[in-house]
C-alpha cells in the first residue's frame, strides 16, 4: 500500500467518523413510539435509545377491587411498550448509521458504536 493510498484511507475513515458522530447527535432529536394493549400504553424513545415518555390510558387503571390484577397488567403493558419502542429506536439508529457509512458494515465498537 502506497503512502497516498494510506492517506486516502485515513481521510475516508475520518470522514466516516465525523458523519457517524453527526448522525448520533441527530438521533437524539428523532423519536419512535411503541404501544401495547391496542394503544392503552405508549412509550416514546429517541433514536439514541433513551425513553422520552410513557403514557398510560386512564381506562387501564380503573377497576373496582382488581388493583393487583391491574397493576400486573399495567406493568406487563409498560414493559412491552418500552421493548417495542427500544427495538424501533435500534432499527432507526441502524438505518441512519448505514446511510452515514454508505452501508459499510462497521465492526462493533468502531467509532463509538
Amino acid at each position: 500500500m502506497s503512502l497516498p493510498d494510506l492517506k486516502g484511507l485515513i481521510e475516508t475513515a475520518q470522514r466516516i467518523q465525523a458523519e457517524v458522530a453527526r448522525v448520533r447527535d441527530d438521533l437524539a432529536g428523532k423519536t419512535v413510539e411503541g404501544e401495547t394493549g391496542g394503544g392503552l400504553v405508549r412509550c416514546v424513545a429517541n433514536g439514541k435509545g433513551d425513553i422520552v415518555s410513557i403514557t398510560i390510558d386512564p381506562a387501564v387503571a380503573g377497576g373496582a377491587g382488581n388493583e393487583t390484577v391491574n397493576l400486573r397488567m399495567i406493568e406487563d403493558l409498560v414493559v412491552g411498550a418500552v421493548n417495542v419502542a427500544l427495538a424501533r429506536a435500534r432499527e432507526l439508529a441502524q438505518g441512519e448509521l448505514a446511510k452515514a457509512t454508505g452501508g459499510l458494515p462497521l465492526p462493533p465498537g468502531m467509532f463509538g458504536s
